[in-house]
């Protein structure tokens, strides 16, 4: 019986990429993909695989956060953490949240269906990459000289939190009670202050930081 697998990132190449990848297996089939957490939970309920592949870093749900749902509600469900960091909070995380393993994209390829058939054993699995990054962890600590998000005001932290949750701004404007045009004068301020340039830098900083567990 063939490995039933749900493909779940928010880049489409990816996941084509990845689709590709997996078919050429004779003891895996894809079953459904999805590019966010809320279409992934519709998905996962009506294919019932046996593993979901997860991206870490989504909109409209996290995947930390959709994790712990699979968890809850799909038990034996297998979820394997897809990510292109391999910071330590990233992975323990993931791991805390249920997920049985833990590869970056960039290492998408043999580690995947390695971690996957892992998970089919009943085994965990780290890729190289993240379990040395964990080892580096474990012997030379990060030293913070600053408090999480110390540059920022509680308001810029307060959105900072929801973007790396995936929240859109028109969804943050609603729950904070203000305008769009301010949550992305937020958003500037924000990238500007810890001169990061992207949403993923954004997401990394704040779950390093212990802002968000996304």
């Amino acid at each position: 019986m063939k490995t039933r697998v749900v493909l779940v990132d928010d880049h489409r190449m990816l996941r084509e990429a990845l689709r590709t990848l997996l078919e050429r297996e004779p003891d895996m089939e894809v079953v459904g993909e999805a590019g966010d957490g809320r279409s992934m939970l519709r998905i996962v309920r009506e294919t019932t695989p046996d593993v979901v592949v997860l991206d870490v870093a989504m909109p409209e749900l996290g995947g930390i956060e959709a994790a712990g749902h699979l968890a809850s509600r799909y038990p034996e469900v297998k979820v394997i953490g897809l990510s292109a960091y391999s910071d330590k909070r990233f992975v323990v995380e993931m791991l805390k949240a249920g997920a049985v393993g833990y590869v970056t994209k960039a290492a998408a390829g043999t580690e995947l269906l390695r971690a996957i058939r892992a998970a089919m054993r009943g085994s965990s699995y780290l890729c190289p990459e993240v379990s040395s990054a964990l080892v580096s962890e474990i012997k030379e600590p990060s030293l913070k000289t600053d408090s999480a998000g110390a540059e920022l005001g509680k308001r810029e932290r307060e959105v900072l939190k929801l973007l790396a949750e995936g929240h859109r701004s028109a969804a943050i404007a609603a729950r904070l009670f203000i305008s769009i045009a301010t949550v992305e004068a937020h958003r500037r301020n924000i990238m500007r202050k810890l001169d990061l340039h992207s949403l993923a830098d954004l997401t990394k900083y704040a779950i390093r930081e212990g802002i968000t567990s996304l």
